[in-house]
C-alpha cells in the first residue's frame, strides 16, 4: 500500500474518531484540571461557600460585592508557599486573583463539605 493511501486511511480513522469523542462527551461537563493550582481552585469551588465576620466587614467597608470571590476562584492564583495544606483539621489556603481591577487576597479554610473565607485584603504589589 502506498504512504498516501496510509496517510488517507489514517487521518479518515482520526477524524471519525474524533467525531465519535465529542459525540459522546459533547454534553457533559468534563475539565481537565491537572495542576496543582487548578484542582485546588475547582475544589474551592464545588463546595459551600461561608464567610467569615472578618471577611464580611472587609467586603463591606471596601465597596466590594462579594461574587468578586467567584471571580477570583475562577481566575485566580493560589500561592502554596504562604499556605498551610497540612493544617488540621482543614487546610488553609490563601488564593488572590484580580477583581474591579484590585489584586484581593483571599484566605480561605477548605474543609471536606465547606470552604470558609476566612480572611480577605487587598494585596500590595511585591
Amino acid at each position: 500500500m502506498k504512504f498516501i493511501h496510509r496517510l488517507a486511511y489514517y487521518g479518515l480513522g482520526l477524524f471519525f474518531g474524533i467525531v465519535i469523542l465529542i459525540f459522546f462527551l459533547g454534553g457533559k461537563k468534563t475539565s481537565c484540571d491537572y495542576s496543582p493550582n487548578a484542582r485546588v481552585l475547582k475544589n474551592i469551588r464545588i463546595k459551600e461557600r461561608r464567610f467569615s465576620e472578618n471577611s464580611l466587614r472587609f467586603f463591606q467597608s471596601n465597596n466590594i460585592d462579594t461574587s468578586a470571590v467567584s471571580e477570583i476562584l475562577d481566575k485566580g492564583d493560589v500561592d502554596f508557599n504562604k499556605s498551610k495544606t497540612d493544617a488540621e483539621p482543614c487546610g488553609i489556603y490563601l488564593v488572590s486573583g484580580l477583581s474591579e481591577s484590585r489584586n484581593i487576597a483571599l484566605e480561605i479554610e477548605n474543609c471536606d463539605s465547606i470552604a470558609t473565607i476566612r480572611k480577605a485584603f487587598i494585596k500590595k504589589d511585591e
